[in-house]
């Protein structure tokens, strides 16, 4: 009998089973039907399940928009670079182009272009960091499927999602999610470099860390010894032609990298802005001190030689990611990923050397274990939500990983079809899945047991680990004794659910609760601190008459008040660990009277008696030495008296410039960068910007931090006028320099 039944859809080493491929008829209909349902050779399910994690990831990214706070350090030099080009090209935190941030400028880059393109607020400048985070997502999910099937990427797209630190950086206006992006490209183009042995996936791949060093610096290249030795190794190509294409493929990297360092350091010191957090006014100070060594061994250029930092992630060692700070951020799949790493390797041990799926397994091997000894080790400033970036190499392990040992435990436990010699191959390495997921899933109950007592939510993800960790396990173990092979894909799903539950349940906080925008984390708090090392305070939580609402030139967002440095003009007072400007109890560029405010209290009181706090009515410190107080009503004064200025005021750190010019639009002057030590301000600068009538305010302190700042705080007091009503504010003009 004829019949018209399709034949079964042949069966992959990862066991899904792939649609027969529909004829072509190569026209945008069956491009687009191909970008929807998949390419013929997947499975039925592979593209609904990652169109699902997209929307998932894009989700949990843009969740409550609104209430994203962000970085204003970095915040301020967008909105600076939307008024100004040239503090676009130079990264430069005031529009005046004074100073620049201390990182390099491709992140801002790409946000200001979203703010000059659609406007200056919320969205516009975190619909770039939603898009290379689901684009991220996406792209790992590509490079996994090529070499492990639908399955392992799945795995890897859904793990890299939930990652809680991912979610809540993700969040934020720091650079490092365009960072991860950038280097994934860097890996995606590397691996087609090894598949082909042609030269230009190598010299894009270059390029590509070429970038993610203009985003981030020496970060970028922490990923570079694996590039390196995979390339090397298992390349389709001979010896001779690999060494040739690294060769050129370094040229690449270096050109990429470092085009816009040597532009900047070759303009001279006059026409460009001070580069901040450099001790001699260079790009390359930048890279091997602050952004360089000094993080990695604690020798900051512009902090010092102390390691400062560090506490944010807990003390340096190899058991820094499993601690109280770091362990719910990012060691979830860490002993899974582990594990799969090893026993992968070993499966693959007699594969040639050209094996592709080896590679990828050296690759992403290498990405997570470099990642992890660099964070592990660091000394020098370090924040959890750099470990993003570790973030693809385990997400990538647990996919790709977990399928091979899947298979090898499937094969080893008389799975049919499967010869005696692949029997015998993979018996050994078949206990290496139980042994994975019953580490992962012990690790996660102690993290959610570390967090007891905190919410329903991670009660109910300890219960779903425990339960279904368990039930991963003993399923496991049962299928290998009574060669029930439907048994093992269970345990498998049950594994899954065990593995993600907890970065679930952190992940989901992280979305819907409001996160510092200095040193986002998420889950609940477990120590961390906020604030130092490469990044600002949050944005205003409050505001008065201050934020320039008369000046169409202001920062100005979307979303029920909570704009971009436009805060509600009658929210709370409250501050943060970076310090914001905020209102308090200003009105009409005067305190009130007789108000004495709660926290501590501050020596030079306004003249009607109102003793100014450091932390209670959401002012920010701003003189030499970081103690005096600059209220919206101060900014309101100083808008009205600007008189034609091209700075607003000079201040003595980031953390306060920034705050200021997020509230009043205009350009400040932060004169010693974020730390309040660079060398950006000498005495002649500032007796040259007040003779030309670009500054007339200056805030200084009772005392200077260095011989340069006490000889301006000095100079100042002499020469300047006191403006009563605001301690520490001097107004200096062109009759005052000598």
């Amino acid at each position: 009998m004829t019949t018209f039944a399709p034949p079964p859809a042949p069966v992959r080493e990862d066991g899904a089973r792939h649609r027969s491929a529909p004829p072509a008829d190569g026209g945008l209909a069956s491009r687009a039907r191909r970008l929807i349902t998949g390419a013929p050779e997947d499975p039925r399910w592979a593209r609904p399940a990652l169109w699902a994690i997209l929307v998932l990831a894009t989700v949990l990214y843009a969740w409550n928009l609104s209430s994203i706070t962000g970085n204003t350090f970095y915040d301020a030099a967008v909105y600076s670079g939307t008024k100004s080009w040239k503090a676009f090209f130079f990264g430069a935190l005031d529009a005046g182009s004074f100073i620049t941030v201390d990182k390099p400028p491709f992140a801002l880059w790409v946000m200001g272009l979203s703010a000059r393109a659609f406007g200056y607020g919320t969205w516009q400048l975190m619909l770039p960091m939603v898009a290379v985070g689901t684009g991220s997502v996406a792209l790992l999910h590509r490079l996994v499927k090529r070499d492990f099937g639908a399955v392992a990427a799945t795995v890897s797209a859904l793990a890299l999602t939930l990652t809680p630190i991912t979610v809540a950086i993700t969040r934020d206006t720091n650079p490092d999610p365009i960072l991860v992006f950038l280097m994934l490209l860097g890996a995606a183009a590397l691996l087609k470099a090894v598949r082909t042995g042609r030269l230009m996936p190598l010299v894009w791949s270059g390029v590509a860390i070429g970038f993610a060093f203009n985003t981030k610096m020496m970060q970028a290249y922490v990923v570079l010894p694996a590039f390196l030795l995979v390339y090397l190794w298992a390349a389709n190509a001979s010896l001779g032609k690999r060494i040739r294409n690294l060769a050129v493929g370094t040229v690449a990297l270096i050109v990429s990298s470092a085009w816009w360092m040597v532009v900047v350091d070759l303009i001279p010191a006059s026409s460009r802005p001070y580069i901040g957090g450099s001790t001699d006014n260079t790009v390359w100070d930048l890279v091997i001190g602050y952004n360089g060594f000094g993080r990695i061994f604690g020798a900051s250029s512009s902090v010092g030689s102390q390691g400062n930092g560090a506490s944010f992630g807990g003390e340096a060692g190899l058991y820094r990611m499993f601690n109280d700070t770091m362990g719910g951020q990012i060691s979830w799949l860490i002993p899974f990923a582990a594990i799969a790493l090893v026993a992968g390797l070993v499966l693959r041990g007699r594969a040639p050397r050209t094996d592709a799926r080896r590679a990828a397994l050296m690759l992403w091997g290498g990405w997570f274990v470099l990642h992890y000894l660099t964070f592990a080790l660091a000394e020098g400033t370090f924040h959890p939500y750099y470990v993003t970036a570790m973030a693809p190499g385990i997400a990538a392990l647990t996919g790709a990983g977990g399928v091979m040992l899947y298979n090898a435990f499937r094969n080893g436990s008389a799975a049919v079809g499967v010869s005696p010699a692949e029997r015998s191959r993979d018996r050994g390495m078949g206990w290496a899945l139980p042994a994975a997921v019953a580490a992962s899933s012990v690790w996660a109950v102690v993290l959610l047991q570390r967090v007891s007592g905190s919410g329903t939510l991670y009660t109910v993800a300890q219960v779903v680990v425990g339960v279904a960790g368990a039930a991963s396990v003993i399923g496991l173990l049962v299928a290998r004794f009574t060669k029930r092979q439907r048994l093992i894909g269970v345990a498998a799903l049950a594994a899954v659910v065990a593995l993600l539950a907890g970065p679930a349940a952190y992940s989901a906080s992280a979305a819907t609760s409001s996160t510092n925008g200095t040193n986002p984390t998420a889950g609940p708090s477990t120590g961390g601190m906020g604030g130092m090392g490469g990044g600002g305070g949050q944005r205003p939580s409050g505001a008065g008459s201050g934020p320039g609402t008369n000046s169409g030139d202001a920062p100005s967002g979307s979303g029920d008040g909570q704009e971009m440095g436009q805060p509600p003009s009658n929210s709370g007072n409250s501050t943060d660990d970076g310090g914001s400007t905020g209102s308090g109890t200003t009105e009409s560029g005067a305190t009130e009277s007789g108000t004495a405010e709660s926290g501590s209290t501050e020596s030079g009181s306004t003249e009607s008696g109102t003793a100014e706090s450091d932390s209670a009515d959401g002012r920010t410190g701003g003189g030499m030495d970081g103690g005096t107080q600059v209220s919206s009503a101060m900014i309101t004064y100083l808008k009205k008296n600007q008189d034609g200025a091209t700075w607003l005021v000079a201040v003595a750190t980031d953390q306060t410039a920034s705050s200021i010019i997020l509230e009043s639009g205009e350009p400040v002057i932060s004169m010693g960068g974020w730390s309040g030590s660079d060398n950006a301000m000498t005495l002649a600068k500032l007796k040259s910007l007040v003779k030309a009538g670009k500054l007339h305010y200056i805030v200084v302190g009772d005392s200077g931090q260095g011989s340069s700042n006490s000889e301006i705080s000095t100079w100042v007091k002499a020469n300047g006028t006191a403006v009563s009503d605001y301690s520490g504010l001097y107004r200096l003009d062109a009759s005052d320099v000598s």
